[in-house]
């Protein structure tokens, strides 16, 4: 049927086949070495006899009364052995007695293994290729015609099933004990299952000899038989027997495929497999039949013209198999316990639902493949609604589901992407493809399906996970659904229509939650309301998103952490702080993305921009986040959203800077303005942080603050000290006094004075004092600069330096550092008469190294006039004020 290229996959096929076998083969013999051990112990136990009851000695007769003779015991009986309590085993797993564990038996040797297990094993394999080969090769020799080459492989089939029965009776009947892992009997059976499946599926397939009722019947015939052939000869028949008939459509190929002939036939084969792996509970047997029937799908995907139907067929054929025989607690499923999800029942319907998957994604989304694909669905959530065991079968479906419509966003074709009829507000061009219709009916199914049942599946179970689960499939699925059809009718523009459609997914959230608050309290309801309102909270943000600009995105996002934080602080879900603190990272991320929020369109304004928006309300959206996580506690997701909500105030203040200085060019180069303005805003920051983390004990407040005292120190060095100092550079710095020197130095010195003193006693003494050493340098330039200002005009590079200017710099220092004593000395601040000697020591070197060289004539008397009268002044002033000393008391002599 298929052509030589599958040949490698039939190798690989058989191989597997082998491992498989081999498995199961192991299982079956230490299943049975126990039994025997067992049965061992329990004969033992019937041969060891009680030792016999004492008699009870009689009390002494009367002498005249003759004593007669005591009665014979009767024969002591063996006490019954005693009952033991019977455990369900789990599903798909063969039960045992809850009794003592044998004696372990010795293990095999090398030898034995060798002629007892491989040989046999390697000789079954052999007979099955033989018989397939030989077909193969009398079909490219032309060396029989078609109707010998189907009774050959008949009469082969019929031999090795005859030689398997005979073995096993011959062992069966023989007084000598066969060993259990010689499995010749089983191994020769597979061997004849699968040399019978192919000789009916080439006389279908590749001769026309049977209509397809006569093959269906004849391929369920032998699906039966192999069936009942495993529940004789254990699991190594059912590994070889099943594997080999997947792998028949590969060995017996044809030039021209014929998917409805192959389908058919692995339907075949999937029920008998099912229905095996149900009598036995081989849950190695389910999965290992699913895994085959959805590999089969690909081969089929590889070509051009593919063929719809056959393949929904496959995919639907094997997801009633599977939910008729394998989901446990479904129909004719084994039994389980209530409240459980049971992965082999899950992983069933999420298979043959990622198969149909990819039958619509290969087909270009056509239209029986989307009707497949949404019976599937729908099955789903009738199987997960009626067997709890298969509820993990949801996350699949809704993974699948917003799989479909994001890649039919992706495609973007413009003939797809309108309403029949005409346009509506919002959504372009016109409509010229009914795909577009079938995808918004399944769109309404879908949404709609998910959220009813996940509203009424609460109150339904015992366990906490399943209405979980259920609600967290009922949100995500309709809001993915509605981003996706955003996503490709709307092109991510604006979209009144949209909106409105999120707004009403919102109510419907609403209500929900509403409604589950009322209820009484069942396992797990808390936190599908928690889910429900954090859908509402999606809605809402998805419909701001929709009907404003895209830059309301991030908005939308940081509004759903501050509603989220709300609702978990009267819920102590840990899931909600988690959530919170995963929507504050979508923010922080989507600003990596683009920092300008919404592009080129900021805006010109200064501060009333969209930066303002775009971080602000972010900013004061986590900060109010921050306050009600904090209301139950310091854990991670309090910490995350904390570093957010700083995050965010710091980009505020620095982009809005940055735009103010730019004059709303964001890429320009930087200027002295904006650094002078960046250390402003940051020893601000740094400052409120300061103040903050000594109420709220926060060690993000904590490193923040730290952070931001780094960064101004940064920008204060590299950017005012030397990158954009306007007396290395040519920097216009304005007017007189209100000018960019007062903003840059002056301020930047007040402020560090203030974070020096807010530090002071709560961080060390080396961190205080360096700030407040960064403080007087900045105080210093200031004055220094201010002097030159006042000689040189706006441009502080132009001219030469006087001698006037070098002794206003002299006066100006001294009289600063005369200022700096005298705060010192009324506020008894040491730190402040620290400051003042280290200006005057630096007035000082000034005046001895600068202006006894560079000074002449009476600017150089004058300039060590003052600094002599000034230094003894701050003498007479220590001497008298600040370490005046007493005269001792006059002692008084008697007359």
């Amino acid at each position: 049927m298929f052509d030589a290229p599958f040949d490698d996959l039939a190798i690989l096929i058989a191989i597997v086949a082998f491992l498989i076998a081999i498995k199961a083969t192991s299982q079956a013999t230490e299943l049975r070495r126990r039994m025997n051990s067992l049965e061992a112990m329990l004969y033992a136990q019937r041969q060891v006899q009680p030792p016999p009851l004492m008699p009870t000695p009689a009390p002494e007769a009367p002498a005249t009364i003759a004593a007669e003779p005591p009665p014979l015991a009767p024969e002591t009986e063996l006490a019954p052995p005693p009952v033991t309590e019977q455990v369900t085993p789990p599903p798909f797993e063969a039960s045992t007695d809850n009794i003592a564990p044998p004696v372990p038996a010795a293990e095999p040797g090398f030898e034995e293994r060798l002629g007892t297990r491989w040989v046999v094993w390697i000789g079954g394999l052999a007979l099955a290729l033989g018989g397939f080969f030989m077909v193969r090769y009398s079909i490219e020799a032309g060396l029989v015609g078609p109707g010998v080459r189907v009774f050959l492989g008949g009469l082969f089939a019929l031999a090795l099933l005859g030689a398997g029965e005979w073995t096993r009776r011959r062992e069966s009947i023989s007084t000598i004990a066969a060993l259990p892992i010689a499995n010749i009997p089983a191994i020769l059976t597979a061997a004849g299952t699968a040399v019978a499946f192919a000789t009916v599926y080439a006389a279908y397939a590749l001769y026309d000899f049977l209509v397809p009722a006569t093959a269906f019947v004849l391929l369920g015939l032998v699906a039966l038989g192999t069936l009942a052939a495993a529940l004789l000869h254990g699991p190594a028949l059912a590994g070889l027997g099943v594997v080999g008939a997947f792998a028949t459509p590969v060995l017996v190929s044809s030039g021209k495929p014929d998917y409805w002939a192959l389908y058919i036939y692995l339907a075949i084969v999937t029920a008998a497999s099912f229905g095996l792996a149900r009598i036995r509970l081989w849950r190695w047997l389910a999965v290992t039949t699913i895994v085959f029937a959805v590999l089969w799908i690909f081969p089929g995907l590889e070509v051009s013209d593919l063929q719809v139907a056959p393949h929904a067929f496959h995919v639907i054929a094997g997801f009633v198999l599977a939910a008729l025989l394998v989901v446990c607690g479904f129909i004719f499923g084994p039994t389980i316990e209530d409240g459980q999800i049971e992965p082999v029942s899950s992983s069933a319907l999420g298979a043959y639902l990622f198969g149909a998957m990819l039958i619509v994604l290969s087909s270009a989304h056509a239209d029986l493949a989307l009707i497949a694909f949404t019976l599937l669905v729908a099955a789903t959530l009738f199987v997960a609604w009626r067997a709890e065991a298969a509820v993990g079968a949801l996350g699949a479906a809704a993974a699948t589901v917003f799989i479909v419509f994001a890649e039919w966003a992706v495609r973007a074709n413009p003939d797809m992407l309108v309403l029949p009829g005409g346009p509506m507000p919002g959504i372009t061009p016109t409509a010229t493809d009914s795909a577009v219709t079938l995808h918004l009916v399944m769109a309404a199914i879908f949404a709609a399906g998910f959220g009813i049942a996940g509203f009424f599946a609460q109150g339904r179970s015992s366990s906490a996970i399943i209405p979980v689960v259920w609600s967290a499939a009922g949100v995500a699925t309709p809001i993915a659904i509605l981003v996706a059809l955003y996503a490709r009718i709307a092109h991510l523009d604006r979209s009144i229509p949209f909106a409105i459609l999120a707004v009403l997914l919102a109510a419907a959230f609403a209500a929900a939650t509403e409604t589950l608050t009322r209820r009484e309290t069942r396992p797990g309801v808390a936190i599908s309301t928690a889910l429900f309102a954090t859908g509402t909270l999606g809605a809402l943000a998805l419909a701001l998103t929709f009907a404003l600009e895209k830059g309301w995105l991030t908005i939308a996002l940081a509004l759903m952490s501050l509603g989220t934080a709300w609702i978990a602080m009267p819920r102590p879900i840990p899931f909600l702080r988690w959530l919170a603190a995963i929507f504050a990272s979508i923010v922080t991320a989507r600003i990596l993305y683009d920092p300008r929020i919404v592009g080129d369109a900021v805006g010109t304004t200064p501060i009333f921009n969209w930066l303002l928006w775009g971080y602000g309300l972010p900013a004061a959206s986590f900060w109010a986040a921050s306050i009600f996580l904090r209301r139950r506690g310091d854990d991670a997701p309090l910490r995350m959203v904390e570093a957010a909500a700083i995050l965010f105030t710091a980009l505020l203040a620095f982009m809005e800077v940055r735009h103010l200085a730019t004059s709303g060019d964001m890429i320009a180069a930087p200027s002295l303005l904006e650094a002078g303005l960046q250390v402003c805003v940051s020893l601000a920051m740094a400052i409120g942080l300061e103040r903050l983390r000594l109420r709220s004990h926060s060690i993000v407040h904590n490193v923040g603050a730290v952070v931001l005292t780094a960064i101004a120190g940064f920008i204060s060095v590299f950017g005012l000290l030397f990158l954009e100092n306007p007396l290395l550079w040519r920097i216009d710095v304005g007017g007189a006094v209100f000018n960019l020197l007062l903003l840059c130095y002056a301020l930047p010195a007040v402020l560090m004075l203030l974070l020096a003193y807010a530090v002071a006693g709560a961080r060390g003494k080396v961190y205080a004092n360096t700030i407040a050493g960064a403080a007087l340098v900045f105080a210093l330039s200031y004055l220094t600069l201010e002097i030159r200002r006042f000689y040189h005009g706006p441009l502080l590079t132009s001219g030469e330096t006087t001698g006037a200017e070098q002794y206003s710099y002299s006066i100006g220092w001294l009289a600063f550092g005369v200022v700096l004593l005298g705060i010192g000395l009324t506020v008894n601040s040491e730190r402040a008469r620290l400051a003042s000697a280290a200006v005057i020591a630096l007035t000082i070197l000034k005046a001895f190294v600068i202006d006894m060289s560079t000074l002449t004539g009476v600017y150089r008397a004058l300039s060590f006039m003052c600094l002599g009268i000034v230094l003894v002044a701050i003498g007479w002033l220590y001497q008298r004020i600040l370490f005046r000393r007493q005269a001792p008391p006059v002692q008084q002599t008697g007359s």
